[in-house]
């Protein structure tokens, strides 16, 4: 695809408005980094250092063991798992044998579970020790055959391992392997590490990454190899100055069963030969003693864990200047939190846009370039994007005027696994129709105004909710906020705001209102508030608006929802 986009002038210098891709998938790209720096550290895990070399050794070993569970080209293995070592061997070794890896959030019930095992068709699962009961009422539902269970201890360092499974008995889980049931470990010490020929082609599927279901029963998009390899070329190229083997420590925040962290987390540390400390568990506590402990370069995370982190009084007191730069995904970084992050130390903050069909990434804030605030910047090379009329899905709009955001490029997905139906509802020409609502402006930057299907129609006014959310957040004592639309009978729709209060604030209904009168139109001002101490988000922390209808839903049924 070759192309110029009035974009391509914010880039930054030296990135190319198209990246020639080398043909090369993951596990090669592996095997490259482990030949040209096996001593270097790649992934660190509470404490524990394992270098590319040992990582690659390790991929070889568990490849053989899944072929001797019957995994081969096109066979599924569900993930699920958080993020430890065992998850990133696990997927390097199914794609080195031509396998598919299944990605699932180890926070799912069985229900959740069941629906994905069965959609994925995986025949092997790869999960935690405490996860084994959940599994084995939900296997005979599934097509699972073999589950290998990993213990949160397997890499911890000496002699903390050791005494894990005494001090936190409530984390570790016994296991007795028998029939279709083995232990991680017991694997990897079965087989040698000699070298695995590798079976991953560029158009083979390589991943079944899972929509949030933020809009529905959740959805597996088919990821190929050349998905991945292209997105974590195109994201390099992003930082010029920046080489393969530098020095770079990066905070891995992002599930690696998410496609942000399957594409940060995990594969642009492997492409660039830098280092990832893997965060099995976001919490601003368990942040800053990483921080603390490896002083990443980079600090990726999504709005709610810059917000908990800016409320640590630690974390506003430490010494940030060997970040680099700070990265916001999931929903855009609102005025409040950016100004606070830049006020610390001035690191470059970047917004970054995609979706799990796109393989996470669309558009970024130029990087030491141009920011304009409350825009997620412009799109990455090799990659177009435009703004389609919401009613047909076929005239372009002009700058500056919202419609339905398309994008285009070698990192979007083959599909929803098995449903034609379902894809050819969002890919039309190649094109990627992602249902979100979005303005660019006449430089090429993007701004999200909302999801399509979240927009409120109030008295023939179309109002988008994220533009009511970030006016509340910018309101003094406010945390979190989620804008509804609920049934008016003069309106059609009205505007309500469910409100988390930062902690020790109380607020009024009344005080809420009067804000938003100054900040917003009549049309658009919520008509009543409602107070919670917590507001349902999805794993990498994004606010899931859907979860809340079904609150609002709740309590209108009298029913006390569970916030």
């Amino acid at each position: 695809m070759s192309f110029e986009r009035v974009w391509h002038k914010w880039y930054p210098k030296g990135t190319p408005g198209q990246v020639e891709l080398e043909k090369i998938t993951m596990p090669e790209v592996l095997d490259r980094t482990a030949r040209d720096y096996p001593d270097k550290t790649g992934f660190i895990y509470m404490g524990k250092k394992i270098t590319f070399g040992q990582l690659n050794s390790m991929v070889n070993r568990f490849a053989k063991a899944l072929k001797d569970l019957g995994v081969q080209k096109g066979v599924k293995v569900g993930m699920i798992l958080p993020n430890i070592p065992q998850v990133i061997i696990a997927n390097l070794a199914t794609q080195r044998i031509g396998g598919v890896t299944a990605m699932n959030n180890p926070l799912y019930t069985e229900r959740e579970l069941a629906h994905q095992l069965n959609d994925s068709d995986a025949k092997v699962v790869v999960t935690l020790d405490l996860l084994l009961p959940r599994l084995e009422k939900i296997k005979s539902q599934t097509k699972v055959e073999s589950i290998v269970t990993c213990h949160i201890n397997d890499f911890l360092p000496f002699p903390v391992k050791q005494i894990f499974p005494y001090v936190k008995k409530d984390m570790f889980r016994k296991i007795t392997p028998g029939p279709g049931l083995y232990q991680f470990m017991d694997l990897l010490k079965k087989y040698p590490d000699t070298p695995v020929p590798n079976q991953s082609q560029w158009d083979d599927d390589a991943a079944l990454l899972y929509t949030g279901g933020t809009t529905g029963v959740s959805k597996g998009a088919v990821i190929t190899h050349g998905n991945l390899s292209a997105v974590t070329q195109m994201f390099s190229a992003w930082f010029p100055e920046m080489s393969r083997g530098d020095n770079e420590r990066l905070l891995g925040i992002y599930p690696i069963f998410h496609s942000a962290g399957y594409s940060v987390s995990q594969n642009f540390i492997i492409y660039n030969a830098w280092t990832s400390i893997l965060i099995p568990r976001p919490e601003p506590g368990v942040i800053i003693d990483m921080i603390k402990k490896f002083s990443p370069t980079f600090l990726p995370g999504v709005p709610t864990i810059f917000m908990g982190l800016l409320a640590n009084k630690e974390f506003r007191e430490m010494d940030l200047s060997g970040i680099k730069g700070y990265f916001g995904g999931a929903a855009p970084l609102s005025e409040a939190t950016l100004t606070d992050l830049k006020n610390l130390h001035g690191a470059i903050i970047n917004d970054v846009y995609g979706a799990t069909e796109n393989t996470a990434f669309g558009t970024c804030t130029p990087w030491k370039g141009k920011v304009k605030r409350g825009t997620v910047g412009v799109p990455l090379p090799n990659t177009d994007i435009k703004i389609v009329d919401m009613e047909t899905g076929e005239t372009e709009m002009p700058p500056g005027e919202p419609g339905e955001i398309c994008i285009k490029g070698p990192q979007i997905m083959k599909g929803y696994y098995n449903k034609p139906e379902e894809t050819a509802k969002v890919i039309k020409d190649g094109w990627f129709h992602l249902g979100d609502v979005g303005i660019m402006d006449e430089e090429g930057y993007l701004s999200i105004v909302d999801r399509k299907k979240d927009m409120i129609i109030a008295s023939g006014y179309n109002i988008y909710p994220q533009e009511v959310d970030e006016i509340l957040l910018l309101c003094p004592g406010i945390a979190e906020a989620c804008t509804i639309g609920i049934p008016d009978e003069y309106r059609g729709e009205t505007v309500k705001a469910w409100v988390v209060c930062s902690p020790g604030v109380e607020m009024t209904e009344k005080q809420i209102i009067a804000y938003c009168k100054e900040k917003l139109a009549a049309y658009k001002v919520p008509k009543s508030i409602r107070f919670v101490d917590e507001l349902p988000k999805s794993a990498i922390g994004k606010l899931m608006r859907r979860e809340v209808r079904k609150m609002e839903e709740e309590a209108k049924g009298g029913k006390q929802p569970e916030a």
